[in-house]
């Protein structure tokens, strides 16, 4: 396929398909806010609302109003969606809980951090979008609150015991880099310059390892040395190639070539060691010494994972002209659009086992939202759209 059919197939997809099938499915016209428990034909099967899967879909429907077009059912959709999460998600202080009742009654405290980081790049957004000063404080103190909990991301919901293991994970410096970028239009230079500084150095110096053949850790010891545990030994090879094209849009901003190249190379190695050799596609986790992974869903092959990874690929091509990352992106393009695609109704399928069969035909739940497919077509087609402007 030529790279102006792909582009012409990722704009469609996005624009006729999956946008249309969040914004009639999963708006909740009675209480505000999203459902994201969505079955194979985008009917709701469970009213539970997933603080995080807000932020995400406040986000998208902002980011597209903001860079695709200035369609008011986009910003509508952002808008209430935000009055929602704005009203229900937090505490009153910005602490923002994990899940909520169908009407917005806290369901499980904010344990999690990643509530916090996708209600910062909703609100940052929004802000953009709408112009509304107070969208913009939330994302500012919501990213505040962030940094504050880099030692300790759980805070008193940690179930580790202190003092015993203290481990520090890459999900949290890894997210860091890209939602700088998201705000960056609400930050101080220097703040910025700093904050983008700790998380490249956590990334490209601490938890990426040239000791073990070039690949990224999930978990280290808080020290920075290796964890020969469960924990210190998994690898999630999705996670660490994601990371990479953060770390190339940093480069872009920046204007350092070199992150680029490393971001590129670490890319390469991370799917070549992930990528199922007997049934394609790329494992979920996997065990660095190659022992059982703990995760008993270490081998499914996971939506996010590959359209991730078709991200950081085309723009490896597009930025340094590796012809492994267009060869790649094709490979990998063929397995996700002839697996995670249903034929039949919108929206992709999330979850197959490792020989590519659906799992769960579900479109929607607790963890998949309107995120990883609408922002992957989005970044893959501008992506192919300025190399075929060349």
């Amino acid at each position: 396929m030529k790279l102006t059919n792909f582009e012409k197939t990722y704009k469609e997809e996005l624009l006729t398909s999956i946008l249309p099938f969040w914004l009639e499915k999963s708006q909740d016209n009675e209480f505000g806010g999203y459902f994201t428990c969505l079955d194979r034909k985008g009917e709701v099967y469970d009213t539970d609302k997933f603080v995080w899967l807000q932020g995400r879909e406040v986000w998208m429907f902002s980011t597209l109003y903001n860079n695709v077009e200035k369609k008011q059912e986009w910003l509508d959709c952002a808008i209430q969606g935000g009055e929602f999460l704005k009203k229900y998600g937090h505490d009153g202080n910005l602490n923002w809980y994990f899940s909520l009742t169908q009407d917005g009654k806290p369901l499980i405290e904010p344990y999690n951090i990643f509530s916090y980081t996708f209600a910062t790049m909703a609100f940052g957004q929004l802000s953009k979008a709408t112009g509304n000063t107070e969208y913009g404080e939330i994302a500012k103190k919501t990213f505040d609150i962030v940094l504050s909990k880099r030692e300790n991301p759980k805070g008193k919901w940690n179930k580790a015991h202190t003092g015993t293991r203290n481990l520090k994970s890459f999900s949290l410096p890894m997210i860091l880099c890209n939602l700088a970028l998201e705000i960056e239009h609400l930050l101080d230079e220097d703040f910025l310059k700093k904050t983008i500084d700790e998380c490249l150095h956590e990334v490209l110096e601490v938890f990426y390892r040239p000791e073990l053949g070039g690949i990224i850790i999930e978990n280290l010891n808080a020290d920075g040395t290796l964890s020969d545990t469960f924990e210190g030994r998994v690898i999630n090879p999705g996670h660490a190639i994601e990371a990479m094209w953060f770390v190339m849009d940093l480069g872009v901003r920046l204007n350092r070539p070199e992150l680029i190249q490393q971001a590129v190379d670490i890319t390469l190695k991370m799917i070549d060691y992930g990528w199922d050799k007997e049934y394609g596609g790329i494992f979920y986790f996997m065990d660095r010494k190659g022992f059982p992974p703990q995760q008993l869903e270490w081998d499914q092959k996971l939506w996010w994972v590959h359209v991730e990874t078709l991200i950081s690929l085309i723009k490896g091509y597009q930025l340094t002209g590796s012809k492994e990352c267009l060869a790649w992106f094709e490979k990998i393009h063929d397995y996700t659009w002839s697996h995670f695609k249903d034929p039949e109704y919108p929206e992709w399928w999330g979850y197959l086992n490792r020989r590519g069969e659906v799992l769960l035909d579900l479109k929607g739940g607790k963890w998949k939202g309107c995120f990883h497919i609408p922002r992957g077509l989005y970044q893959v087609w501008k992506t192919l759209e300025k190399i075929n402007q060349h």
